[in-house]
C-alpha cells in the first residue's frame, strides 16, 4: 500500500522558506524546488520570488506556458499536501531584497537524484540501461525525451562504466596541451616558407602560405568545427532510430539519448577522451588527405580548439549561472529549451548561428521576455 502523503501547515512552509528552502505549491500539492532553483531555465530569481506561493497560474502562463515535460519534471519534487484551508494563509511573492539574499546561498554541487517510479517505468533502473533500451522499440523515442534527475548506469563492468564518465575539466587537461603543441608545430612549419596551395596541380600558379596566415587558418578551423558540431548534434545525436532496430536504438542511447534522459548527470556532459580520440583521429586523417600537410594540421588545430570550447560550454550551459541579459544567459535558456520542449530544433550549443540557415531555430516567442 502507498504511504499517505505528508501534510504541511502554512507555518511550517513559511519557516522552511525563511531558512532558504524554495517550496511552492500547485493548489494543495507542495513541491520542494530547493535543489532545482539553479537549474531553472527562467533563472533562479524567478523561482525564489515565488517561494511559498501558488505557482499554478505561472505554470499555465502567460508569458510562458510550461510543457508537459516541465510538469512531469516538477512531479519529481513532490513532498506532500497542504493542510485543508491552510493554503490561503501563505504569503505573496517575496520582495526583491529577500530574494537577492537567498540567491547568495551556496550553489548545489550535484542535482539531487529523485526516483522514477521503478514499478511502472519501462526499464529496470537497478540494472545497466544500455542493454535494455533497445527493447523499448516504438516507445523509445517518447521515453528518452522524458527527463529524470538521477544518474544513469550504462555498463555492467565498473571499468568500462568509469571510461564512459568524465569530469568537465578532464577535457581541458587532455586537449588544451595538444592544441598548444600542434599550434606551435603548425606555426613553425609555416615559418619555413615552403608551404604552397594548389602545388599538386600547378607549380606555376601555386600560392605561398605565410606564417602570418596561421591565426586566420586557425579561426577557419574553429568556424568549420561549429558547422560540424551542428551537423553531428542534429543528424547523428538526434537521428530517430528505427523502432525495429535494437542496435541503432542502443547506439543512439549511448551517444546522446542518455544525456536527454538525465540532462543533469554532471559526469556525462562532456565527451570521454578515449572515444573522443578515435573520432578526432578520423577527422585529422580526412584533413591530411584533403589539404597540404601543414595546412591540414592548422585547420585541424582550430577545429580541435573549437571542440574544447564546445565541451566546456556545454557543461556551463547545464551548471553555470550566467548573468541575466548576457550572451551565455540567452544560450543557456536556449539549450534548456532544447532539452525540455524543442528536441527537434535548437541544435547549436556554442552558437545559434547554424540554426538560422538550416531553419531549426527555437521560436523567440517561447522565451520569457526580459524585464
Amino acid at each position: 500500500a502507498m504511504a499517505a502523503p505528508r501534510s504541511f501547515s502554512a507555518a511550517e512552509v513559511r519557516a522552511r522558506c525563511a531558512q532558504g528552502a524554495c517550496l511552492v505549491r500547485c493548489r494543495r500539492r507542495l513541491y520542494d524546488l530547493s535543489g532545482f532553483v539553479r537549474l531553472h531555465p527562467g533563472g533562479e530569481q524567478l523561482l525564489r520570488q515565488r517561494a511559498g506561493t501558488d505557482v499554478s497560474a505561472a505554470l499555465d502562463g502567460p508569458p510562458h506556458r510550461h510543457s508537459a515535460n516541465a510538469r512531469r519534471w516538477l512531479e519529481q519534487y513532490y513532498v506532500g499536501e497542504m493542510e485543508a484551508g491552510e493554503e490561503q494563509s501563505l504569503p505573496e511573492p517575496a520582495d526583491e531584497k529577500a530574494v537577492d539574499a537567498a540567491a547568495q546561498s551556496p550553489p548545489r554541487m550535484d542535482p539531487r537524484c529523485k526516483t522514477v517510479d521503478e514499478e511502472k517505468d519501462l526499464v529496470d533502473w537497478r540494472k545497466p540501461l544500455l542493454w535494455q533500451v533497445g527493447y523499448l522499440g516504438e516507445k523509445y523515442d517518447e521515453w528518452v525525451h522524458q527527463p529524470v534527475d538521477r544518474p544513469i548506469r550504462l555498463f555492467h563492468s565498473d571499468f568500462i562504466e568509469s571510461l564512459s564518465k568524465t569530469a568537465w575539466y578532464v577535457v581541458f587537461m587532455v586537449w588544451a596541451p595538444v592544441v598548444l603543441y600542434l599550434s606551435w608545430v603548425s606555426y613553425t612549419s609555416l615559418a619555413q616558407g615552403d608551404t604552397r596551395l594548389f602545388s599538386s596541380f600547378t607549380t606555376e600558379y601555386s600560392i605561398p602560405v605565410h606564417k602570418y596566415y596561421f591565426p586566420f587558418i586557425f579561426l577557419l578551423g574553429m568556424f568549420l568545427w561549429s558547422l560540424l558540431e551542428y551537423l553531428i548534434h542534429r543528424f547523428v545525436f538526434h537521428m530517430k532510430p528505427p523502432a525495429s532496430n535494437y542496435y541503432l536504438i542502443t547506439l543512439h542511447f549511448l551517444l546522446h539519448g542518455q544525456h536527454h534522459k538525465s540532462p543533469f548527470d554532471s559526469s556525462r556532459l562532456v565527451f570521454p577522451p578515449v572515444p573522443a580520440a578515435l573520432v578526432i583521429g578520423f577527422f585529422y586523417g580526412i584533413l591530411q588527405l584533403l589539404l597540404p600537410k601543414v595546412l591540414g594540421l592548422s585547420v585541424f588545430v582550430g577545429g580541435l580548439c573549437g571542440y574544447v570550447v564546445y565541451d566546456m560550454m556545454h557543461y556551463y550551459l547545464h551548471y553555470g549561472s550566467p548573468k541575466k541579459g548576457t550572451y551565455l544567459y540567452g544560450l543557456k535558456a536556449y539549450h534548456v529549451k532544447h532539452h525540455f520542449e524543442h528536441q527537434k530544433s535548437g541544435f547549436g550549443i556554442s552558437t545559434r548561428f547554424w540554426d538560422y540557415p538550416f531553419q531549426t531555430l527555437i521560436p523567440e516567442e517561447t522565451f520569457e521576455k526580459e524585464d
